[in-house]
């Protein structure tokens, strides 16, 4: 089945797909509404090949949409990385703000970790 958007084969032997999504959907920027704009990406054919799986199947509407999914849950993933990463910074500066650095055995601070643990219940 031909893609709806385009295809190209890569000149190294077909592995890349070309599709260009263009959307004429308008989303909320505040009060204002923003029309969409076309990209042009490049996608090997497996990954070609899931995307239409997924809009035959009738999971979405469209490549657009798929793409806008994967977007958004991106754009999360990134959210959790930075708050991961501020939360790895204030430890780090509370651990450094705590006092001299204290020698410790190994064994015996597991020793006590696993004591205060049988004490809790």
């Amino acid at each position: 089945m031909p893609l709806p958007e385009g295809r190209w084969d890569d000149a190294m032997g077909g592995i890349l797909t070309r599709i260009v999504i263009s959307c004429e959907v308008r989303y909320i920027i505040g009060m204002k509404t923003e029309p969409m704009r076309t990209l042009t990406i490049s996608l090997t054919a497996q990954q070609v090949a899931r995307l239409q799986s997924a809009v035959e199947g009738g999971g979405y509407a469209s490549n657009s949409e798929i793409l806008r999914d994967a977007l958004r849950l991106w754009e999360q993933r990134e959210e959790l990385r930075t708050l991961e990463l501020e939360h790895l910074k204030r430890a780090y500066a509370e651990g450094m703000s705590s006092g001299k650095p204290v020698d410790i055995e190994p064994a015996e601070f597991l020793r006590s970790v696993k004591a205060e643990r049988r004490a809790r219940g």
